[in-house]
């Protein structure tokens, strides 16, 4: 497969085939190790588990298309593209639901470019997961401060 298409930030990824290129092009880039696997048809994908048995297409007829990548190294990064043009990202065991298909690039753009931090404050005892975006947009994630990993303590600021 050809992974030429993505073109850098602020690219519209309109198919989950399309972001799953858009991965393999930021892994490259920032020299990662990235392992994808794919679940085609209603019966498969994680939010259809009311698909009947044998049921691969939703009602419009059309085939969801669901991907779930694993970066290699530090942090550890793992995405899951849904049909439904969002993404649940995972860095370091903290959770980011809901993020836009189309913001998945800069949001990892920021978190392998070292301009993900984490915000932490000593009493009472919070952190939060910061990853800042073009435009002044900002994911945002709270964590327990004893949860912290290695790799989100050397982010603290």
């Amino acid at each position: 497969m050809d992974h030429s298409e993505y073109q850098g930030h602020g690219e519209h990824l309109p198919t989950t085939e399309a972001a799953v290129g858009a991965l393999h092009a930021i892994a490259a880039e920032h020299g990662r190790e990235i392992e994808v696997t794919h679940d085609i048809g209603a019966d498969q994908t994680s939010r259809r588990s009311a698909a009947g048995f044998g049921v691969t297409t939703d009602p419009d007829g059309s085939l969801p298309h669901e991907a779930y990548a694993d970066f290699g190294g530090l942090p550890r990064v793992s995405v899951r593209l849904f049909p439904e043009d969002d993404a649940l990202i995972t860095v370091e065991g903290v959770q980011f639901h809901d993020v836009p298909r189309d913001d998945v690039p800069a949001f990892l753009h920021s978190v392998f470019g070292g301009l993900a931090h984490v915000r932490a404050r000593r009493f009472p005892p919070a952190a939060t997961l910061v990853v800042p975006l073009a435009g002044d947009r900002t994911y945002k994630e709270h964590l327990a401060a004893h949860l912290l990993t290695p790799w989100l303590s050397s982010r603290i600021r």
